[in-house]
């Protein structure tokens, strides 16, 4: 006997997952609580990032990388004495911006947050090396690290650098990143942004530093807690070199600048 709609007793076309395998019906579930789970962790990311627009009009008291510093020290037994001088970005001499620019992101103008052609090429010579040897991250992103972030490498940590990046992309400008970064960036132990730097390696303000002197503050970014502006190293001598080329490339500084600063240089590394 047939129903009103002609199916019958025939209840597969009703009930379809009765038919299945056990082994697809168990896929099928897991399928949808693996998406459950994701929908809701990224949820709970999204919700999670930090309101940037904040930093329209505050200077942060400290920052979540230098408590992760801080911790650090005090889980080896020490305490960290953090030096950290605000220096407005219009204190910073714009040789000093581009220098440090061109070191660590020089499509930092142009790019939303993330310079995938970059990245792309820091993939593809870590691939071909078979080792880590430069990374990519621009210097929105390291602004969002050092702000809110530890600095673990994980899929979670980078996803939610991303939404942060493009948080601070859509509140903040290029400027004011760039301030934020400057004062922010680690230079040594316990030692953080351009005005405690320069005084500390130099003992001048940024907008007494010569080119070399800048060149040099520049160089140490990517590893300062090994690295010393005022020590020579095979590595500082190789950052500086390809840094101050640059600086020469888009004719940032002068023939005069450049010259007086490949000939200290030469006579701080040696030829």
């Amino acid at each position: 006997m047939k129903d009103k709609v002609g199916i019958g007793r025939d209840r597969s076309l009703l009930y379809p997952l009765q038919n299945m395998s056990l082994t697809f019906r168990t896929f099928a579930h897991l399928w949808v609580a693996v998406n459950c789970l994701l929908a809701g962790l990224l949820g709970y990311t999204w919700l999670s990032v930090p309101d940037v627009a904040l930093l329209t009009a505050e200077n942060p008291s400290t920052t979540a990388f230098i408590e992760f510093r801080k911790a650090e020290a005090t889980a080896a037994g020490k305490t960290l004495a953090v030096r950290q001088q605000w220096v407005a970005l219009n204190a910073v001499p714009q040789l000093l911006q581009r220098t440090i620019i061109v070191a660590e992101d020089a499509s930092f103008w142009v790019h939303e947050g993330v310079d995938w052609y970059e990245m792309e090429e820091a993939i593809r010579d870590n691939i071909n090396e078979g080792k880590r040897l430069r990374g990519a991250s621009t210097i929105t992103q390291q602004t969002a690290k050092n702000l809110y972030l530890s600095p673990e490498r994980s899929l979670y940590r980078k996803f939610r650098e991303f939404l942060i990046t493009q948080e601070l992309e859509a509140h903040l400008s290029k400027n004011r990143i760039l301030e934020l970064y400057l004062n922010y960036i680690e230079f040594g132990e316990g030692l953080f942004g351009i005005g405690s730097a320069a005084r500390h390696y130099f003992g001048k303000s940024p907008a007494e530093l010569d080119l070399f002197e800048m060149v040099r503050l520049a160089a140490i970014i990517p590893n300062p807690l090994n690295l010393d502006p005022r020590r020579p190293s095979g590595d500082l001598r190789w950052r500086c070199r390809v840094i101050l080329q640059r600086v020469r490339h888009y004719k940032w500084a002068s023939e005069d600048e450049y010259q007086a600063a490949r000939s200290r240089m030469d006579a701080f590394f040696g030829r």
